[in-house]
């Protein structure tokens, strides 16, 4: 009898946990955009939902890592916000599953990026990826992912080489995370640094969206730097002759220049009548800093109309 009761009790507590599992799967999929916290974290605490996943907290986190990429994708493709969500969803996610490396890996870039791509918090990507690397302290890519953050988003050179040389010391890291320490160490060649650390991100991830951003940001790059040179190719032009150059075959007849300079897509620069370089398409170069048309405004900034 007391065996029937135990049986009994155990289907019960089977069919209870089956209930309240389907439930938080449902009430997670009811993410969207426009959600409040209320609505898809009704259960905010990762203890709790460990406790309620008997188990199967592994795929509770995964549940919550596509939740997670679904919102960051529908806020992106809103045209960004402020990503309230973002963080909570993040924190609930690697405390489920400490080993789901993705969620660092992305996360971090999501809440680190810069309105509208993302969230604006490195501070908030920093303890993520602290978190990560305490939770898979054997993973250098996770070092080399926080290094990204002080550098690019806070640009904290002492907090970079920190976190390079420490992924350097791990068993198997790559060649690179020493160089890239020594050379933060240094505070210098930012944009040579900067060029390093998207090469590294190109040639090391699997992911097509990330090796896309990365040879992006390498065209800006390289771009700023051409248009540096060429800037200082039209001032030698203009001290040799006392005169800007009216285009860039002036500069070749003079032996400044080899033919019309292009740009990384392979389109021809443009010289303005003030001596400027500009590109032809800026849109087909996000992340530009140099060679913008003046009257040149970004898409994805919205345009400020004048008061009536």
């Amino acid at each position: 009898m007391s065996s029937r009761r135990v049986t009994d009790a155990a289907a019960l507590l089977l069919v209870f946990s089956m209930a309240v599992s389907v439930l938080l799967v449902r009430k997670v999929d009811q993410l969207r955009a426009g959600a409040t916290l209320q609505e898809v974290l009704y259960v905010s605490s990762p203890k709790l939902l460990k406790r309620l996943s008997l188990g199967y907290d592994g795929l509770v986190a995964d549940v919550y890592w596509t939740r997670t990429v679904q919102y960051y994708g529908s806020m992106h493709h809103a045209g960004g916000g402020n990503y309230e969500l973002l963080a909570p969803l993040l924190n609930i996610t690697t405390q489920l599953d400490p080993h789901l490396i993705p969620a660092y890996e992305f996360g971090g870039t999501f809440l680190s990026a810069k309105p509208p791509q993302g969230a604006g918090l490195p501070q908030r990507a920093v303890e993520l990826v602290e978190y990560g690397i305490r939770s898979n302290p054997d993973d250098w890519h996770l070092y080399y992912d926080l290094g990204f953050i002080y550098y690019m988003d806070l640009k904290d050179y002492p907090g970079a080489a920190d976190a390079f040389l420490r992924g350097s010391q791990v068993p198997n890291a790559h060649p690179f995370m020493r160089i890239l320490a020594a050379q933060m160490a240094e505070h210098g060649g930012e944009a040579q640094t900067a060029r390093m650390l998207w090469s590294a991100t190109y040639q090391t991830t699997h992911d097509d969206h990330v090796k896309a951003n990365a040879a992006a940001h390498l065209r800006a790059l390289q771009v700023d730097q051409d248009v540096a040179d060429l800037e200082h190719v039209v001032e030698i032009y203009h001290q040799r002759t006392g005169r800007l150059p009216a285009s860039f075959l002036d500069m070749a007849s003079a032996g400044l220049l080899r033919g019309i300079p292009e740009d990384p897509l392979g389109k021809p620069y443009r010289l303005t009548s003030d001596g400027k370089v500009v590109v032809t398409d800026p849109d087909d170069l996000p992340f530009v800093e140099n060679g913008l048309p003046s009257d040149y405004r970004d898409p994805a900034v919205p345009k400020i109309l004048p008061a009536n």
